[in-house]
């Protein structure tokens, strides 16, 4: 899909022209041909030294266009082979193959074909993909999944697949992707353009090409119906068919050796990070004189939205929750108070079922009589009733972090896949609503909404606008713990924990999902010598406030005591666990989406006639321009009361890829202080 990202990561601007200044290339063999395996990669000595799952050994692409009717079509080939190294590599054995569809048309995959190779008696032994396993699943409104299986998989197979992909949507040029889950040996991407079709090529990555070639050459297509002549195009006909000549483009880009992509905490889809190239169709050239411009623009996506009935003639459509909101304005005077009633309203009427899109999926009586519906479905109805409740309000595209950045300077309406409202308030600032969550409260987007900024859609084209989707709400966690020692080791504790923000929206959604018994197992899956007999769940329908958790545990005497002496990391109980940034380097952002803050106060009392040896140092740990906090301090608050306190501040919702080593080291110091060890003992003389 045409799909281009822009992003700090993105070195090379491609387009068409520079590429071509490379040098001529030579026509290359191709670097694999189905069916004929080397034997040495179906034994072990090659990937002697490989610890990953699998290896690609190579993954070969080429895209072409051909003659259709009266227009062309999009040809793409590939042929993939790689081999299993571990069990856990079997998951590679199934593959997944993007179809776009659109107003009844299909892209049409055929000549699927594949083979399991293993190594038996010293022979090779063919496996046979049975194409009629394969099966479509839908997973979006505009895209399906065709999904084999390769049988036959052990470690040490090398599975082999191919298949050809035709589309007539010219603007879908097939886009690569050179980097994936496991390592790559090679991958090369073939392409030939006719010249009178103009793309953008862009690619995303951190290395040059192995390989980058590029030549001009023709190509021969048939077709219906009598087209222009020019831009190194000519023609001539046969009966009922025009024969063309074209001049193309062609270029070969391959890439060696590339790394598996490491996911890493805190990121949107790998997608925006993988190195890739992305195709965009900006026009059609059939002469000097006659070029039509096919790139898309803000304005235009505005009115097409607004057009489409499943879009903009569902903005003023609230069916029969019209009754229901037309005497909330009279309730609820403030705009406020008066959308966070109609989201009620919306919530109470239709369910989210899930499926994220921008367009409605459904016939608004259909979804309302079964009280269930997509993402669209729910945020366009709840757009409609916010303006029967006589407020102002507007749709805002925007991408789910799980679906990939939004380009600002390349219109592309299928990068966005969700809509929610906005409402403009008096103060100049915007009230963003949803109603596929009620754990969260009116103003406040999901999570996964949580990514850069979204495209508000007005009524007059030249009005739409991007909007900055960093929330004020934050990711909020407060625990403070009363522990008691006993002169054996063993500890009593009552615990109250307090999440707000994103927090509480998180922990509210693990109740309802496993209800209080297994949350609370969850919650003690660390701590195997606990017993706790009750866990006290408060605020849990109050959305606007913290959910609180209040419990009692008791733990057995540790076996670390030593002639009256005691070993306790209490802050290390209550902790993170570990740190969440492992590697030594990343590249790309550290996307938490919002602000953090979390504040962990222990207070413990001592056995009688026992004291701390010594009070471990403070610490403050800042990171650079105000960026963050990490504070940490022991003090004894009275004879035999020791107070732990430990916060951490992070003030920016993204730390760019350049920050990661400062905020790992913050995370280091945070998970060394708060494993630091008191020694307890008895006093002297005691």
């Amino acid at each position: 899909m045409n799909n281009l990202l822009s992003c700090s990561a993105l070195r090379w601007l491609l387009p068409v022209l520079a590429l071509l200044c490379s040098g001529p290339a030579h026509a290359q063999p191709e670097p694999i041909k189905f069916g004929q395996v080397d034997k040495p990669d179906l034994t072990a000595a090659p990937f002697a030294r490989d610890s990953a799952e699998a290896v690609v050994l190579c993954d070969y692409g080429r895209s072409r266009m051909e003659g259709k009717g009266a227009g062309l079509q999009v040809v793409f080939e590939r042929i993939t082979r790689i081999k299993i190294l571990q069990k856990a590599g079997f998951e590679h054995a199934t593959v997944e193959i993007p179809l776009y569809h659109r107003d009844g048309e299909q892209e049409k995959l055929s000549a699927l074909r594949g083979y399991t190779y293993n190594l038996v008696n010293g022979a090779i032994e063919k496996t046979k993909l049975d194409a009629t396993g394969a099966f479509v699943e839908k997973r979006t409104p505009t895209t399906d999944i065709q999904k084999f299986t390769l049988p036959n998989v052990r470690e040490g197979s090398v599975i082999e697949y191919a298949y050809t992909l035709r589309s007539d949507f010219l603007f879908n040029f097939q886009d690569w992707s050179f980097q994936q889950a496991i390592p790559v040996r090679w991958s090369e991407y073939r392409v030939s353009i006719p010249t009178f079709y103009k793309y953008k090529i862009i690619y995303q990555g951190s290395q040059a090409f192995d390989v980058n070639l590029a030549r001009f050459g023709t190509v021969g297509l048939s077709l219906d119906d009598k087209v222009p002549t020019g831009a190194g195009l000519s023609a001539g006909t046969s009966t009922g068919t025009l024969s063309v000549t074209a001049s193309t483009e062609e270029h070969q880009w391959v890439r060696k050796n590339v790394p598996a992509f490491r996911p890493e905490p805190y990121m949107t889809t790998a997608r925006d990070y993988v190195d890739r190239l992305d195709f965009e169709l900006t026009g059609e050239q059939w002469s000097e004189n006659n070029y039509h411009d096919l790139t898309g623009t803000w304005p235009k996506i505005n009115s097409l939205l607004l057009a489409d009935e499943d879009f903009g003639g569902r903005l003023n459509h609230a069916g029969p929750l019209k009754d229901q909101v037309t005497g909330l304005a009279a309730r609820y005077p403030a705009v406020v108070d008066r959308a966070a009633a109609v989201r009620q309203t919306v919530m109470a009427a239709l369910r989210y079922d899930g499926h994220d899109w921008y367009r409605a999926q459904t016939p608004l009586r259909k979804a309302l009589d079964a009280h269930r519906g997509s993402a669209a479905d729910v945020n366009l109805l709840l757009i409609a009733a916010l303006r029967e409740a006589g407020i102002d309000a507007h749709p805002l595209l925007l991408s789910t972090r799980d679906h990939g950045r939004i380009s600002k300077e390349f219109p592309m309406l299928d990068r966005f896949n969700y809509v929610v409202a906005l409402v403009p308030l008096d103060d100049g600032k915007d009230l963003l609503v949803d109603a596929t969550e009620p754990v969260l409260p009116c103003g406040t987007l999901p999570e996964r909404c949580l990514n850069s900024v979204g495209r508000l859609v007005l009524p007059k084209d030249g009005e739409g606008r991007w909007i900055d989707l960093t929330p004020t709400q934050r990711q909020v966690r407060f625990q403070q713990v009363a522990l008691t020692l006993d002169a054996q080791g063993g500890l009593q504790g009552k615990v109250h924990d307090e999440r707000g923000g994103y927090a509480g929206a998180q922990a509210r959604t693990e109740l309802a999902s496993l209800g209080e018994k297994k949350y609370l197992a969850g919650l003690l899956q660390r701590h195997d010598s606990w017993t706790v007999p009750k866990l006290t769940v408060g605020q849990a329908e109050a959305v606007e406030k913290p959910l609180t958790l209040d419990y009692e545990f008791t733990q057995p005497p540790a076996g670390n005591a030593t002639a009256g002496t005691f070993y306790l990391s209490p802050l290390s109980e209550f902790g993170p666990g570990q740190n969440p940034f492992r590697h030594q380097d990343r590249a790309f952002p550290i996307d938490f989406g919002m602000m953090q803050e979390e504040t962990l106060l222990v207070t413990l009392t001592l056995p009688a006639g026992y004291e701390v040896a010594s009070l471990p140092k403070p610490a403050v740990v800042e990171l650079p321009d105000q960026g963050g906090r990490f504070i940490y301090n022991v003090a004894a608050v009275s004879p035999g009361v020791v107070q732990l306190t430990s916060r951490l501040n992070l003030r920016k919702p993204v730390y760019a890829a350049g920050e990661y080593a400062n905020l790992r080291e913050l995370y280091g110091q945070l998970m060394a202080r708060q494993g630091e060890k008191l020694i307890i003992q008895k006093k002297s003389g005691g």
